[in-house]
């Protein structure tokens, strides 16, 4: 990347790094952007490595993985985000006209209403794919019971999609070895237990009670990973409590409750949590290959494993099962549309939230994703009519505040320069 530092009492200095975009295993869990990643700075997992001129800041390396730059250089102008996964960025920030204003640091930023319409359209383009998957992926295994096919089939999506990209070069394809592929086998499976688990739940259970358990995913993270050695301070276990007790809550008061429901979700979490220690361990090799990337591989990976065990498990119900969803339905055609629609948001919503990661820093997401469960849950509550007790709404609103303070408890406060002290 190529860097313009600009000092109040110095000559322009160019200075260019041989350090390529290294990929970050942690992309894979949003919970673990807080304890990994500096606050300060905000990474790229989706844009190809392009020379690019940055005014008033200097972009450091550091052991962290990807290539990362101070949070406050947000600009509305400056990044366009697209549903298919890939940004245009502009090489100056005054390109965009936008008004910018001298932040404490010497940084040139974004005024704040810019800041705040970036914010609202990330949130609202991943909150819209994750409500559209939910919904047509609930419309579908109501009438057509087939979790696992349908689970392979979303895979199948990700991965058509993502072939797309490269063949058209919208994406750089990744150079891969066998290396890469055996390290890729461990999170591949872990993330194919965690999908089809999830799905399984969401065929047995109201998509908002699947949601809620799935909430409590920082708890199987906080556990697994003292197991391994890891330490947590007693905010963080704290935090973990009204977690816990609402998620139990809600389950006792579920008007759809259902043993498979449950455990297909409890199953789904510590899929989910394996799947990224698992990759922090094994991935650390491939830095070169972004989020993007490392996500469609993963896809495709999954892929294989999924469908031979799909055809297995249920294989033989399919066709009959085709025939009576079309009964019921009574238009092939509205059927397919609901298919591929949750095949192609599964992959979006995915894509998406990398993209939020790419443009927000660690701690707006953890708040956003937080969020993003409760309007899920009232999105799909509102749909499908579920029926809710207050006791029920009590335990949900109690997990999800939990893993707000779980969010807070993990992330780490911005240091303080010296100069800025002395200020």
């Amino acid at each position: 990347m190529l860097s313009l530092n600009l000092f109040p009492s110095s000559n322009v200095n160019f200075s260019k790094s041989s350090h390529k975009h290294p990929m970050n295993a942690y992309l894979l869990d949003p919970n673990l952007v807080n304890r990994h990643k500096n606050p300060q700075f905000v990474f790229h997992p989706f844009k190809k490595p392009t020379s690019e001129i940055n005014i008033g800041v200097l972009i450091r390396h550091s052991e962290e993985p990807f290539c990362q730059i101070s949070k406050s250089r947000s600009d509305f102008g400056k990044i366009v985000t697209t549903p298919f996964g890939f940004s245009s960025r502009l090489s100056a920030r005054a390109a965009s006209g936008a008004p910018q204003e001298a932040s404490p640091n010497g940084e040139i930023e974004v005024s704040k209403p810019n800041k705040n319409l970036k914010l609202a359209f990330i949130f609202g383009l991943w909150y819209f794919q994750n409500i559209v998957f939910n919904i047509y992926n609930k419309k579908v295994l109501n009438i057509f019971p087939y979790p696992w096919l349908l689970a392979s089939f979303q895979l199948f999506c990700g991965s058509v999609w993502m072939f797309i990209l490269w063949s058209l070069k919208l994406q750089p394809a990744p150079k891969i070895n066998k290396s890469f592929i055996v390290a890729l086998l461990g999170p591949a499976l872990f993330h194919t237990i965690g999908h089809i688990s999830a799905c399984v739940s969401f065929s047995k259970v109201a998509v908002s009670f699947t949601h809620v358990i799935k909430s409590a995913e920082p708890v199987f993270s906080v556990v697994f990973s003292s197991f391994l050695g890891d330490s947590y301070p007693l905010k963080v276990w704290l935090s973990i409590i009204p977690i816990v007790f609402g998620c139990s809550l809600a389950a006792v008061t579920e008007v759809s409750f259902n043993f498979e429901g449950l455990w297909g979700a409890m199953i789904s979490n510590v899929g989910f949590v394996l799947r990224n220690i698992y990759s922090k361990k094994s991935l650390q090799n491939f830095k070169e290959v972004d989020g993007l990337n490392l996500y469609g591989w993963i896809s495709i990976i999954s892929l294989l494993y999924l469908f031979p065990v799909a055809v297995f498990v249920e294989g033989s119900q399919w066709v009959a099962g085709y025939h009576k969803a079309i009964a019921t339905i009574g238009k092939p055609l509205t059927f397919y549309l609901w298919v591929i629609l949750s095949g192609v948001f599964y992959h979006l919503y995915n894509q998406s939230s990398y993209q939020a990661l790419d443009d927000i820093s660690p701690l707006t997401f953890s708040v956003g994703n937080t969020m993003k469960r409760v309007v899920v849950i009232i999105a799909t509550v509102l749909v499908f009519r579920n029926p809710v007790r207050p006791l029920n709404a009590l335990g949900s609103a109690i997990a999800i505040f939990g893993t707000f303070l779980y969010s807070q408890a993990t992330a780490k406060k911005p240091k303080v320069e010296a100069g800025e002290k002395k200020d």
